[in-house]
């Protein structure tokens, strides 16, 4: 069960306002390609039955290097495999920083993911199940950690829940993680009095515990609490499942994740959480809304600013949710996509879940105290670190836990991956786009090998479909490498519309590039959005101001804007005015929302490269129908409904006419018109636009390809209905 409104995803909140660099993302939906050759590049095989195996062999714990080719046996779905590829790799870390080559782009730091031989690493900082002790206690072995780990060819990320996956940028120099992790130490939350999550603040206003009334028996103790717990985890699982399904599209090759959390419980359905409060039995979630006296879904109590539905139906699905299940699947995910999981508890070796005395919202709940039975702790911290354990197991990698010895728990990761075997056969089976299971043996005694579990066949390209329906044999034809490398793009730029299957607070897109003859600063525009759980209570209503900043890695402020956005509408666009000539390189972009000081502000930031002239980096989308008035407005939620229209730009400096067409999610062309155009603003700068009607399109993820000369770009878009 996904959670896909109000505030079960509340993207965008808690370490906005004190950890925005600690989120090293994009900000971008679009996948640039460039068409031009570009440098030599190691020779791979790329056949579509061509399959490429990492293998960690170790004895006692310790890696083997001295195995040859005719050691190793592999079996797909039982039936052996001819090894046609052999090689160790053996990587040396704990380079120099200024040795190592940062990408220049986002889409270079994707190019070099898609390496076989580079590793790829993918921190994630799991805010809402660490405490501060635990975000402190774990930066400097981390850090360390990345420093040995990283070789000249390896890329590595950093995610937190809270983003989307579309937003992790590769790099490998671990000077900027370490500079954020040593200001933004306090990034863990777990255990925090205050909250700095808006959603979770709702929560306690609608739930405050005070538990049976003389006019009431009913109790809502406990509730609130319990919906912040069930959430939070909820998030972390969808980050997780996110971030792998989009690791999936990066590259075929082994892709390690090094979590660091505390843990979870894994929830299961509990009907207790969705019993009857103030004595009225949960109904539709329709109401009158006190402001208008009109019918409405989501009321807003005066002097609250608390919506009652919007914390009911959130009540009624955190209820029902099942985390184990959804665990289970995040597994079964992971190893389809060749992702093993490496957890780390910050906390070293635990004998508490919990601190003995725990705040609750008002009244503990009935029966119990602020003090959780010990008892009930240690089931909690036993399900927390098996959960840590089974994720390690079951995708291959290695668990720390129950252990102090932080940086000695780093070193076997270290070890762990620096040494390996990169192996590759022709599969016999069929290219059915199903999931076919590997084995991988050594045949030297006592030797335990961990590799991929299995992979999904490619199926059949679009070229040879009527060759298939023809002749059985032409079942096994190979598709064209180019076409599996387009497939690869597309999906690419597809798979981020995952994360906007929720509602968050505050949503942008960010444009940037060069007006044309002008090489000496560039531009930059952005677009944001507030979601409807954003903009809860009465201060909303008669608009919002907006505030965009653009600082360099050091925090240096380099460009700023501001607008102040009238009532009833959520949306604006910006174009940001630079304090000095704006150079290509990395930046950290952060966008804020608020409506007078009454208000819970909305923060957001993302990490964003601007490409050197004359090339531009993201697109800025537009819709059109019967809610807009008929009138194009700037929107940074991608998804649109059928009787709107979505425009796309990008910025350019060259005068070439640009073409556009239609692709579903699999890069097949859609025989539906795509109105593009060059256009001049007055401002100077210069767009590739696109246009396009959604009638005839059906409910599903669709791409446009925009292309000149030899650039072309490719954004995707979500249609709901």
């Amino acid at each position: 069960m996904r959670a896909e409104r109000s505030g079960l995803r509340a993207k965008g909140t808690g370490l906005r306002a004190k950890g925005s660099g600690l989120a090293a993302a994009a900000a971008l939906i679009s996948a640039t390609v460039a068409q031009t050759p570009s440098p030599p590049q190691p020779t791979f095989r790329t056949e579509a039955n061509y399959v490429r195996v990492d293998a960690y062999p170790t004895k006692d714990g310790a890696p083997i290097g001295d195995l040859t080719q005719a050691d190793f046996e592999i079996l797909e779905s039982g039936a052996p495999q001819k090894i046609e590829q052999f090689e160790r790799v053996l990587i040396q870390g704990n380079m120099p920083q200024e040795m190592r080559r940062e990408p220049g782009s986002v889409e270079q730091g994707r190019q070099a993911a898609q390496n076989p031989r580079a590793r790829v690493f993918v921190v994630f900082l799991d805010i809402n199940h660490v405490s501060v002790e635990g975000s402190h206690r774990i930066r400097a072995p981390l850090v360390d950690a990345l420093n040995r780990l990283i070789g000249p060819d390896d890329v590595f990320a950093v995610m937190t829940p809270e983003m989307s996956a579309r937003d992790i940028t590769f790099a490998r120099r671990t000077t900027t993680i370490d500079g954020f992790l040593t200001r933004y130490w306090t990034w863990g939350e777990r255990d925090q009095l205050n909250s700095r999550d808006p959603v979770e603040d709702q929560y306690k206003l609608c739930y405050p515990g005070v538990g049976p009334t003389r006019m009431c028996p009913d109790d809502d103790r406990g509730v609130a609490d319990e919906m912040i717990e069930r959430r939070r985890e909820k998030l972390t699982m969808d980050a997780l499942e996110d971030l792998v399904r989009y690791l999936r599209g990066v590259r075929e090759e082994r892709k390690a994740v090094l979590a660091v959390t505390d843990g979870w419980r894994l929830f299961r359905p509990n009907p207790t959480l969705a019993r009857q409060l103030y004595c009225s039995v949960p109904q539709a979630t329709i109401g009158i809304d006190p402001r208008t006296a009109k019918p409405t879904a989501n009321p807003v109590q005066p002097g609250t600013g608390t919506s009652p539905m919007t914390c009911e139906r959130d009540r009624q699905t955190l209820a029902y949710m099942d985390d184990e299940q959804q665990f289970r699947n995040l597994l079964d995910v992971a190893n389809g996509a060749n992702t093993s999981f490496y957890p780390i508890d910050p906390r070293g070796l635990v004998v508490f879940d919990e601190p003995i005395s725990r705040p609750t919202t008002g009244l503990p709940p009935r029966g119990s105290t602020t003090i959780t039975p010990p008892s009930v702790d240690r089931l909690r911290l036993g399900a927390r670190l098996d959960s840590l354990r089974t994720l390690a197991e079951a995708t291959d990698g290695l668990a720390m836990v129950d252990s102090n010895n932080l940086a000695g728990g780093l070193k076997r990761v270290v070890d762990d991956l620096s040494s390996y075997y990169l192996l590759g056969y022709y599969s016999t089976g069929k290219l059915d786009g199903k999931f076919h299971p590997i084995s991988v043996r050594v045949k030297r005694p006592g030797v335990n090998v961990r590799a991929r579990r299995g992979y999904l066949a490619a199926t059949l390209a679009d070229a040879t479909a009527l060759s298939r329906a023809a002749s059985s044999s032409a079942a096994r034809a190979e598709p064209e490498p180019a076409a599996i490398a387009e497939a690869r793009v597309v999906e690419a730029a597809v798979a981020p519309l995952a994360g906007y299957a929720r509602d968050v607070p505050l949503r942008f897109q960010i444009a940037a590039g060069w007006k044309p003859g002008d090489t000496a600063s560039a531009a930059l525009w952005v677009v944001g959005e507030l979601g409807g759980v954003a903009t809860v209570g009465d201060a909303w209503q008669d608009g919002f101001d907006a505030t965009v900043t653009l600082t360099t890695l050091t925090d240096a402020t380099v460009a700023s804007g501001r607008v102040t956005v009238p009532r009833g509408a959520r949306t604006f666009r910006m174009a940001l005015t630079a304090s000095q000539p704006l150079q290509a390189g990395d930046y950290v972009l952060r966008v804020g929302a608020r409506a007078g000081s009454a208000s819970i502000p909305s923060r957001d930031s993302a990490r964003l490269a601007i490409p050197a002239a004359p090339d531009a980096m993201g697109a800025l989308f537009f819709r059109r129908g019967p809610a807009t008035a008929n009138r194009d407005v700037p929107t940074a939620d991608l998804r649109f409904r059928r009787n709107e229209q979505v425009r796309v730009e990008i910025p350019t400096a060259a005068p070439d006419p640009v073409t556009a067409r239609l692709l579903d999610r699999t890069g097949k062309l859609l025989a539906v018109p795509v109105a593009a155009a060059l256009r001049d603003d007055s401002d100077g700068s210069r767009w590739h636009t696109a246009q396009l009607a959604l009638a005839p399109l059906a409910p599903g993820d669709y791409a446009i390809e925009m292309a000149a000369r030899d650039r072309r770009t490719i954004t995707a878009f979500r249609v709901i209905q």
